[in-house]
């Protein structure tokens, strides 16, 4: 669905012909994204198992550019390379223009909490120097891997699943600014954490169920 602004009703851009797998429809859609460059949304199809490009202009029927990936979050950088989270195989595979194969960028060695692994991972957030921030759900953390790491750094979280300060429960969207301060939503504890850059706890600035919060 589409809004614009000072209007009380929105119009569907997307799917909108019931759940199911043809190429006007959606099923479980989890992600979406703008490409700019091509006036475009790229969405995550996630019960389909795919991704869908579908035009913005008359556009009728989406396009499927990657099969056989169950995917959750989608993000794309400045030179509009796609990152697209597979839940299934706990990784995040980076898509170049004109590529076919994509490149593990975080994750790719099996379940787990090692800092080379992630645990059923949902979003991802890339910033301006290509670094790569994932909400790795079932580990209760959000990791960090810069470009070409092979492990990752715990930015927030990692303390174990609860609702303290140092604590997540299940993170799901996140957002990065330019100094590094991230934002996550808190899904389990339903709350939007903000954690600067280098900190070993973070603060509540919507929800929550404490003092204060």
């Amino acid at each position: 669905m589409a809004w614009e602004s000072n209007v009380t009703s929105g119009h569907i851009v997307a799917g909108g012909n019931e759940r199911g797998n043809g190429s006007d429809q959606l099923s479980l859609a989890s992600d979406v994204i703008v490409d700019k460059a091509n006036y475009s949304l790229i969405i995550c199809d996630s019960s389909n198992e795919r991704v869908v490009e579908w035009p913005q202009e008359d556009g009728k029927d989406g396009v499927t550019i990657i099969s056989n990936i169950e995917c959750m979050g989608l993000a794309m950088d400045e030179s509009g390379s796609l990152y697209v989270v597979d839940v299934e195989k706990h990784e995040v595979i980076r898509y170049r223009r004109e590529e076919s194969q994509g490149t593990v960028v975080a994750g790719g060695n099996g379940i787990g909490n090692r800092l080379d692994q992630l645990n059923h991972p949902s979003y991802v957030f890339v910033d301006q120097n290509h670094s790569v921030y994932v909400s790795d759900t079932k580990n209760h953390r959000v990791m960090k891997w810069e470009e070409g790491a092979k492990h990752g750094i715990v930015v927030a979280g990692g303390q174990g699943q609860g609702n303290n300060l140092t604590q997540l429960s299940e993170p799901q969207g996140i957002v990065v600014d330019q100094l590094g301060t991230i934002y996550v939503a808190d899904y389990y504890n339903s709350r939007i954490m903000r954690w600067p850059k280098g900190a070993t706890q973070g603060s509540v600035i919507v929800g929550g169920s404490g003092p204060n919060e």
